[in-house]
């Protein structure tokens, strides 16, 4: 099996606060990974290590093949574009409209020309489940559960092969969260993505992904399928997934 993501022997640490303490996890080719773990223990931080939005102190993260600690700033700049990433927050801009939100990276990162891009944000808006109309409305105006699909399209504009997700379900009530839990499984598939999602929301955990791991203590404690974690004696992980007994 292809590791797309490869974490060694992380440390991280924030002044005299250790966060991570020697991380060990991989993540992949086809995947739904989820990252586990109690408030605090540095769920959000590792996938922020990994899309080169944090420093670490020491270790090795991989992802591509691409060791992201030593790395050139144009082959940065070239991996950057082989990932999306939606924000716990969806992060879009509030000035722009969905529209302008989802043509950014486009924009940024490619030469295509404005019909080209046009076509590709209408492709975008579609797959997630949106409406065409909804293109030109600013993200104050739409939904939370909307906003998310919104920051889903953007991170998927640039056709990555791999999708980072902050807390995908955080904020949306449960008939959103569950909707937006088969809209990850359904891109999954259609467009063959591998996806490394921090989450502690339980239903989604059991409905969407292929293997997980559990941060606690500084360290993994578990990592496999979701069957194989549950069945541990490890306090926090009995503590968890109680609530689903």
């Amino acid at each position: 099996m292809k590791k797309i993501v490869e974490v060694k022997d992380l440390y991280t640490s924030f002044g005299e606060k250790v966060v991570h303490a020697g991380l060990n996890l991989h993540v992949n080719e086809g995947d739904i990974y989820g990252i586990l773990g109690p408030s605090g223990c540095g769920k959000s931080t590792v996938l922020r290590e990994m899309v080169m939005l944090q420093e670490f102190q020491k270790g090795r993260i991989e992802v591509l093949g691409h060791d992201v600690s030593n790395i050139s700033y144009d082959n940065a700049q070239r991996l950057r574009k082989s990932w999306g990433v939606l924000f716990q927050g969806g992060a879009l801009f509030s000035s722009l409209n969905i529209y302008d939100n989802i043509a950014l990276p486009l924009q940024e990162y490619t030469e295509l020309d404005k019909q080209i891009i046009s076509d590709i944000v209408a492709y975008k808006i579609e797959i997630v489940g949106l409406k065409q109309s909804d293109a030109y409305l600013y993200p104050s105006q739409i939904s939370g559960g909307m906003r998310k699909k919104a920051s889903l399209a953007r991170a998927l504009s640039l056709d990555p092969k791999l999708l980072f997700l902050d807390e995908p379900t955080s904020g949306l009530d449960p008939i959103s969260a569950r909707e937006f839990d088969k809209l990850i499984l359904k891109l999954r598939d259609m467009l063959g993505l591998t996806i490394v999602m921090v989450s502690h929301d339980l239903k989604s955990i059991y409905d969407t992904l292929d293997r997980l791991c559990v941060i606690d203590n500084k360290v993994i404690v578990a990592q496999g399928k979701l069957d194989e974690v549950v069945s541990l004696d490890i306090p926090f992980i009995q503590t968890f997934f109680k609530a689903d007994k």
